[in-house]
């Protein structure tokens, strides 16, 4: 079996090198090379760079990163213990970081300044991570086909179990982590029972399984579908690309328990040896730094205090389902299981 590989990058502008290693397959990419003061091991890809090349020139305190998915990392630290060069672990799944603090990697800090930045729900009880971007995922739909009136406005989710939207609801495969963490979400919310019912709901309704949320996007555009569930940073960014795009979100369960949130955020790793400057990056990232990190991707500031950039900011304000992390983490298995009991795709 091939050594997997993660990926190195450092933030110096030089060209991603690929190296094989024993573990998952990650790589590394870098701004401050591979003598940087801070190692960062990171699941979230996506605007990585901008952000980071802006804390290094503040501050100069250099950065490094080792890419993977949060599973891939969480292993690779695991298996480095002491000896890892880890400072910071940062994910793209609430569930991911409450599973790291379970396995008991991540150093608690303590920061009035994190305190402040971020939400109680968005953080650790016991200040071991913190959320740093948070994404919406909820229901969109074609206004040529669709009236805000015809969604259950308190409990949307469920309410696209209803016959009616039978052959017009396009969804996510059980394999991806959105359609997991929404259902465990529902789990948590609503009990398994329930919740399997709503999920055979959207079977019964014959829902077309689309591979990722662009090509959901795309065939609610073209009339494919009526409706569908994505991550709202998805439509801001197809909106750039395309202003006529006929695709408008609906926020979802406003009179009911709030939309689905999920975050990025980051812990500093228990063995770090530049665990106060790992720390003075995540308060960065929450507080001064917080518009560069977020705004690339079109996500939600966790800190209350920035305003979401001018694309997402069109969409409306919302109320968001408070987030469990512990729930996203703990009942994702069961979600992996309920999703092959409804026969869901």
């Amino acid at each position: 079996m091939p050594s997997p590989r993660f990926t190195r990058v450092a933030l110096a502008g030089a060209a991603a090198l690929s190296v094989t290693l024993p573990l998952a397959g990650c790589g590394v990419l870098g701004i401050g090379g591979s003598n940087a003061d801070l190692q960062i091991y990171s699941a979230r890809h996506y605007d990585l760079e901008g952000a980071f090349k802006e804390f290094q020139d503040e501050t100069g305190i250099t950065v490094e990163f080792i890419s993977g998915s949060d599973a891939e990392l969480l292993q690779r630290i695991k298996a480095e213990a002491a000896d890892g060069e880890a400072d910071v672990f940062m994910t793209v799944d609430a569930g991911a970081l409450w599973n790291a603090g379970q396995e008991g990697v991540l150093k608690p800090i303590e920061s009035a300044a994190l305190a402040d930045a971020v939400p109680a729900d968005l953080r650790d009880s016991g200040n071991q991570w913190f959320g740093l971007a948070m994404r919406a995922r909820t229901t969109m739909y074609n206004p040529d086909k669709v009236k805000p009136t015809d969604f259950d406005a308190t409990s949307t989710y469920a309410g696209l179990a209803d016959p009616k939207w039978k052959d017009r609801l396009c969804m996510r495969d059980s394999t991806s982590a959105y359609t997991q963490s929404l259902v465990a979400s529902l789990i948590g919310l609503d009990g398994y029972d329930k919740t399997l019912a709503t999920v055979k709901g959207w079977v019964a309704n014959n829902v077309d399984i689309k591979s990722n949320d662009v090509e959901l996007l795309k065939a609610i555009d073209a009339g494919t579908c009526d409706v569908g569930i994505t991550n709202h940073y998805y439509l801001a960014r197809e909106l750039k690309k395309n202003a006529n795009l006929k695709v408008t979100p609906f926020w979802a369960s406003q009179a009911g328990a709030g939309t689905h949130v999920n975050i990025s955020g980051a812990g500093v790793v228990k063995t770090s040896d530049n665990a106060a400057q790992a720390q003075q990056l995540i308060e960065w990232l929450a507080t001064k730094g917080q518009s560069s990190f977020v705004d690339g991707n079109h996500e939600y500031p966790v800190n209350e205090s920035v305003k979401p950039e001018p694309v997402i900011a069109e969409f409306g304000e919302f109320t968001r389902m408070p987030l469990s992390a512990e729930a996203y983490g703990s009942k994702n298995a069961d979600a992996v299981k309920l999703l092959s009991e409804a026969g869901y795709k």
